[in-house]
């Protein structure tokens, strides 16, 4: 075996593992595995029955349905440059900034708001599986907002958003933007160039608030409530960030997060060259496959020194919750987010914290490594995650710590949110920041066409990219959320699948030779970039967008960059004459926009799902860090600003807000069953016998569907508490990871429904509830009426208490 093979080695890549309580680092084919008298292994049969529904021959049915009838497709979610990227160069070299500011002080805001979109009968946004279809809510989903601003000269600030959904979005910018202009003259300071629109990536939340049609197909179009949630809390959290404006001071640090991402790529990942890899291989435990920092901005008020929130950027996919989870959370970042928050609130309530987003492309949260669930006992095949009883990829699923509980992902969710939670909490509390300073903040964002955009690379070289195109290990997907039928990683194409797949793919839009050509190692299976009916499928023209405060740099990236190519994006800029030697550079997505994945160009000639992924051809990367480059100047101190956007000189992308397609029925009405009421309570809290601090207590209600009103600011939960006082006071509501909201149609013809409220008490912190302090559940719903009016009610439970 020689030293090539032995990095393939599966024997020799390492995953985290648990013992003892504990994670470690541990040999991926090490795994301990017991097979049962008829051959399936014991861990397969702890497992709860998972059915993922992503099959992408319903899609695909869909897009033929729609075309012969309408038209669509498989799933959605989601460049390059090789060589030395310190010869990255700006179009117009400045000197090393120097500080004429001596003040380090900056004017700092922060606020939240509730941007939680229908929880029942829509899609959700991430797997793109038709069939998985919100029913309830395991945790509100919420806009962060922070403002930074230079205090002498105001106009220069930035507005960095951290929204819980799967990315940015063009359509949401552009509602965003259109509303703060809205606002009055002092909201005029902020628009295209100084607002970042990032999603935390989370699998969990509502679909059809996208703007282009491919994210469109599986939640049946477009859907306008869900829209203008996002949309109007996004929009609330800066106004409310606005008017908490104050002079303050930021701090900034690094922390390791170990036991909260692996890489699932690794066979990509190591086709990038070995002397670029061995910089970042720092031990075992941080062997450079993944990026295991954490940076924490902090933000602290000057007239008092008080902590006002802190906005971190670490990369793990929000694919915690599983493929078979019909709840919607933030995932993983919203945990990290809410123990944050949580556990600041007897210092200052309205603590903000942001948890986004970084190098997230070929990461996963799923660290106990992918395994087939087959029967066979063994891990997934390290080229192409496929399972040998098969030769397929649906029985490989990524495993995390919690794999075993059958809750859909939840128990591991909340252990990889808490793992990133625990040490951004220790970095906050035992300092080690650094202060940012100089006191200026600069911004610079344009929109950039990347169909047969030319250029010149490091070296001379010249590159070109593509139209937007998708390869076929795009339907493969990955071990996170697998794809369906015969198509895998790396080695999938029209010799490799089923001929069906080749007509299909010609049917919707046949790729010409140069489109072909352009893509390279890309076997194209769907050419979303030329496909514009009835409008456009995917975006050609992207946002770049960088922002600085003092030594600190911030990506804003469209794209989910991988863990070299984001490496790659920050060195480019770190090199730069515009960074000082003491630069700060992160990379925070997906923004603005989604433009699926952005691999290095070696990761890209593999073609597993990150290569075939990424939209416009091998030099993706090298032409983001190209754009990027040639805009650093306007970061300089004493930069002008950039100029403004012009439609009449720039391309701008469409908004599709107000032509999107819609096949998502509204809600008709809502009955109460014969002799019932609606919050009449159909299966109560145990009065009689105590429970136990562990115990899930459950209440049944009369329901009717939370899509009359999404409660925003509100809740549709809350758990009470009689106080010393004979007063009731809440004291969780459907915004704490411990209260789950489900709800059931139980006849359609009648519109019958029933809510269930449950309340994990494993989940409270230790000391948080009181043994024999009487307790009760709530429920607040609202009912249509077949005339279309709604009306308010709520339902009560019986008191119950816990054993002292």
């Amino acid at each position: 075996m020689d030293a090539h093979e032995k990095l393939l080695d599966p024997a020799n890549v390492w995953v985290d593992s648990e013992k003892d309580g504990a994670y470690q680092q541990q040999p991926l084919l090490s795994q301990p595995h017991q097979q049962t008298k008829d051959g399936d292994s014991e861990n397969k049969r702890s497992l709860p029955k998972r059915i993922y529904y992503r099959s992408i021959i319903g899609y695909l049915t869909s897009i033929l349905g729609a075309l012969i009838l309408g038209c669509a497709l498989l799933r959605l979610f989601a460049a390059e440059a090789p060589g030395n990227w310190t010869s990255w160069t700006t179009s117009t070299p400045h000197p090393p900034p120097t500080n004429n500011n001596n003040n380090n002080t900056y004017l700092l805001g922060v606020g939240k708001a509730d941007i939680t979109g229908p929880v029942v009968e829509i899609n959700l946004m991430g797997y793109a599986d038709p069939k998985q279809v919100g029913s309830g809510l395991r945790q509100r989903l919420y806009s962060r907002a922070f403002i930074v601003g230079n205090i002498d000269n105001p106009s220069d600030r930035l507005v960095y958003l951290v929204l819980d959904t799967q990315s940015g979005d063009t359509a949401v910018r552009y509602g965003i933007l259109n509303a703060l202009e809205s606002l009055g003259e002092e909201y005029k300071v902020y628009g295209h160039h100084n607002v970042a629109v990032t999603g935390t990536h989370s699998h969990a939340g509502p679909a059809g608030w996208l703007n282009y049609l491919l994210p469109q197909i599986t939640s049946k179009g477009f859907d306008h409530q869900g829209y203008r949630a996002i949309v109007d809390g996004a929009v609330e959290s800066i106004r409310k960030a606005h008017q908490s404006l104050t002079p303050g001071y930021l701090s900034v640090g690094t922390t390791k997060v170990f036991g909260a991402n692996i890489n699932r790529s690794l066979f990509a990942y190591l086709a990038n060259p070995e002397e670029e890899r061995v910089r970042y291989n720092i031990s075992i435990e941080d062997d450079g496959s993944v990026e295991k920092d954490l940076t924490l901005l902090k933000f602290e008020r000057a007239a008092d020194e008080k902590a006002l929130g802190v906005l971190t950027w670490f990369p793990v996919h929000g694919t915690s919750l599983l493929g078979n989870n019909t709840l919607i959370a933030g995932d993983n970042k919203g945990v990290a987010a809410y123990l944050f928050e949580k556990s600041m609130r007897g210092e200052n309530p309205d603590f903000v914290a942001g948890f986004s987003q970084a190098s997230v492309g070929d990461t996963s949260p799923n660290v106990l490594g992918a395994w087939c669930e087959d029967g066979s006992g063994k891990m997934c095949s390290f080229e192409n995650s496929t399972c040998p009883v098969d030769g397929k990829s649906q029985s490989c699923h990524g495993r995390g710590p919690g794999f075993q509980t059958p809750d859909s992902g939840a128990r591991s969710c909340f252990e990889i949110g808490k793992r990133q939670f625990e040490p951004a909490r220790k970095l906050f509390d035992e300092g080690g920041l650094t202060p940012v300073r100089g006191g200026w903040v600069k911004a610079f964002h344009k929109f950039h066409n990347m169909t047969g955009f030319e250029f010149e690379l490091p070296g001379g070289r010249m590159a070109k990219t593509c139209p937007a195109a998708l390869g076929y290990s795009f339907a493969a997907g990955t071990s996170d959320g697998p794809g369906a039928f015969d198509f895998t990683q790396h080695d999938g194409n029209e010799n490799t699948t089923s001929p069906v797949w080749k007509v299909v793919s010609r049917f919707l839009k046949d790729a010409n030779e140069e489109q072909r050509a352009c893509h390279g190692a890309k076997p194209i299976l769907l050419d979303v970039g030329e496909m514009e009916r009835p409008y456009l499928w995917t975006p050609n023209v992207v946002d770049v967008q960088v922002f600085r405060v003092g030594q600190l740099f911030i990506i804003v990236s469209p794209g989910e960059a991988t863990t070299m190519a984001g490496r790659r994006w920050k060195e480019a800029v770190r090199t730069s004459d515009e960074a000082g030697e003491d630069a700060v550079v992160v990379l925070g997505g997906p923004a603005n926009s989604y433009t699926h994945y952005i691999t290095t160009e070696e990761e890209y000639g593999i073609q597993r799902y990150e290569g075939a992924s990424t939209l416009y051809g091998p030099h993706t990367l090298a032409a983001y860090i190209n754009v990027t480059m040639g805009l650093l100047g306007y970061l300089n101190p004493d930069s002008p600003a950039p100029p403004p956007h012009d439609q009449k000189s720039m391309v701008y992308p469409p908004d599709n807000t107000n032509q999107s397609l819609s096949f998502i029925p509204s809600v008709v009405m809502d009955n109460a069953p014969l002799f019932k009421s609606f919050g009449d309570v159909l299966t109560d809290a145990e009065k009689g016998t105590p429970y136990v601090i562990g115990d899930v207590v459950k209440v049944r209600f009369v329901g009717a569907n939370p899509r009359n009103n999404l409660k925003l600011g509100g809740t549709y939960a809350a758990v009470e508490k009689l106080g010393k006082d004979g007063t009731w006071e809440r004291f969780r509501d459907d915004g704490d990871w411990s209260v789950i909201f489900e709800w059931e149609r139980t006849s359609e013809l009648m519109g019958w429904s029933e809510v269930t409220i449950g309340w994990d008490t494993a989940l409270e912190g230790e000391g948080e509830m009181e043994k024999g302090t009487a307790y009760r559940i709530r429920y607040f719903g609202d009912k249509k009426g077949l005339l279309g009016g709604v009306e308010s009610f709520e339902g009560v439970s019986d008191c119950f208490s816990f054993k002292a």
